[in-house]
């Protein structure tokens, strides 16, 4: 019975596929398996691949060679690893995703973070996802950080908690600033609701997009005041170095 079942759940998928078949998450080309990048659009994204600084997470000319970002800015506070470089070829991607209520593509997104992210999941305890302020989310009626934290606590069996940090006044964009504005900007901006849950704990901080770390950093130090062990980040996408030179 349970043969039978899962040969018609198979044949009802190909129907499916065959009525409304996948779609490029780029350019809606057709593909062969949903949740995925046609073979052109693949090319276009320049996903990051080892060798990568054990800090930031950004590609290395060379293993073992001196970071670059790290050269310029003092190096995070804690690891942090993202699946791709985030610029003209990925940014439709991002923007479609959070504000164009393409939720779905949190699966294939988490699936690909949790390959980028593989040795962070592997030394986890706890997934939180930056928090949106109430008033964001409610215009925007999700937060994408959110859904990619709870399906990356699908696929890793670890705990998620989406209601323990969160935004206790609304920012202007972040956007036109540069690192040290966005730092003034976030000073006191996070607060923790239950400071006990994160206590000893290595806590994996999740976002769509990590540009000059500000956010994530004020995150994170407001985890480590709490008696967290460690701090981690994993991203969908990650600024390269050419743009946050331009900020410099």
């Amino acid at each position: 019975m349970r043969a039978f079942f899962q040969g018609a759940g198979r044949l009802g998928a190909a129907v499916l596929d065959l009525l409304l078949p996948p779609r490029c998450l780029k350019c809606g080309a057709v593909v062969a398996a949903a949740g995925a990048l046609c073979p052109a659009c693949w090319e276009e994204v320049r996903f990051i691949a080892d060798p990568v600084c054990d800090g930031c997470g950004l590609p290395l000319p060379l293993p073992g060679a001196p970071c670059p970002s790290c050269a310029v800015h003092a190096p995070p506070p804690g690891r942090a690893r993202a699946v791709f470089l985030y610029d003209a070829a990925s940014r439709e991607l991002i923007l479609r995703f959070k504000h164009a209520d393409r939720t779905g593509h949190a699966k294939p997104f988490a699936r690909w973070m949790a390959r980028a992210g593989q040795a962070l999941l592997a030394e986890t305890d706890l997934i939180l996802p930056v928090p949106l302020h109430r008033w964001r989310l409610w215009r925007r009626r999700y937060n994408q950080a959110a859904l990619l934290a709870v399906e990356l606590g699908r696929l890793s069996g670890l705990p998620v908690r989406t209601d323990l940090l969160r935004r206790r006044r609304a920012t202007r964009p972040l956007g036109p600033l540069d690192r040290t504005q966005r730092q003034r900007l976030l000073r006191g901006v996070f607060a923790l609701t239950r400071p006990a849950l994160v206590a000893g704990r290595r806590v994996l901080l999740v976002d769509d997009v990590l540009t000059s770390g500000a956010t994530t950093e004020a995150c994170a130090a407001l985890l480590r005041r709490a008696g967290a062990a460690e701090v981690m980040v994993l991203t969908l996408a990650r600024v390269p170095l050419e743009t946050e030179m331009e900020s410099l």
